[in-house]
């Protein structure tokens, strides 16, 4: 049974608040065991808060492209995210599903990103209406995602990921 629009602007919101507040914490005790005491105040900059959207945008533009140079560029080495299954999914697993067809992005449109900086950490979050192939099947629909970006080497890059569907 479909979900009311009402339900689903509901729904869609409190998830993302939920992975926020999960990002939050998670920034606060990276802070406190790096030795850093506090984490830093949030940053308004408005370039370096385009920066980390851009970045979001450049992901998707590259899934529907089959980039994979760009991709690995994107997500960071020790990139990780938990599935649907709950196991963990790293780099190499994605960037090989993108190689051999197994997961193709055939189109997106992403909603509003929310964007929040900490120094050097960021966390963007938003959701998505995909047209996607996975497994040779239709896994279509819309979804919540949170981002956790690290800028490393001067860029930003994507290191830890969190989605969810919005049925």
């Amino acid at each position: 049974m479909e979900q009311s629009g009402l339900g689903r602007w509901i729904l869609r919101p409190l998830l993302c608040s939920a992975l926020v507040w999960w990002a939050g914490i998670g920034i606060r005790e990276a802070a406190a065991i790096g030795g850093r005491g506090d984490a830093p105040a949030p940053s308004k900059d408005p370039a370096v808060i385009e920066a980390v959207r851009k970045v979001e945008r450049d992901m998707g533009d590259a899934m529907v492209a089959v980039d994979i140079d760009k991709l690995n560029q994107i997500f960071a080495d020790d990139w990780a995210s938990i599935g649907s299954s709950g196991r963990v999914i790293t780099k190499e697993r994605v960037l090989q599903d993108f190689k051999s067809g197994r997961d193709r992005l055939v189109s997106y449109q992403n909603g509003p990103i929310d964007v929040q900086v900490f120094g050097d950490i960021a966390v963007a979050h938003g959701g998505v209406a995909e047209q996607r192939i996975r497994d040779g099947k239709d896994d279509s629909g819309e979804s919540v995602w949170m981002d956790l970006l690290e800028k490393r080497a001067g860029r930003w890059v994507v290191v830890r990921s969190a989605g969810a569907s919005v049925k």
